[in-house]
């Protein structure tokens, strides 16, 4: 299924722009589920029945980590998707025949993380 991923977690002092980013990009739901002691936020994918991801306010006391690969229907549209929501395509490639299409980005904190499309 196009736009998803197994089980992460994106660590960022940028919490909202950090649910702004993602949620524009894939159309993610993200729900805070914050207590006194942590801010954090529960991702679900479109369609999904329960969460699949976080979002984890690291109030600048780790470094920022997101490291997933999603599988996406356009490489190439995600990529540019990504830079009108101020990610940063960081490489890509595309190709023609069987293989797959992938690109490595930076979100709007800097973060690293995937997008890929089998061509065959």
């Amino acid at each position: 299924m196009d736009n998803t991923v197994t089980w992460f977690e994106v660590a960022t002092d940028d919490p909202d722009g950090a649910q702004r980013f993602y949620g524009g990009l894939f159309g993610w739901s993200i729900a805070s589920s914050a207590t006194d002691v942590m801010d954090y936020r529960m991702i679900t994918y479109p369609g999904g029945e329960s969460p699949s991801g976080g979002i984890f306010n690291s109030k600048g006391e780790f470094p920022g980590h997101a490291v997933f690969h999603v599988k996406v229907a356009d490489v190439e549209a995600a990529c540019a998707q990504a830079e009108s929501l101020g990610g940063k395509v960081v490489s890509k490639v595309i190709g023609d025949g069987a293989g797959t299409d992938f690109a490595y980005l930076h979100d709007t904190s800097g973060n690293l993380f995937g997008v890929f499309h089998p061509r065959s």
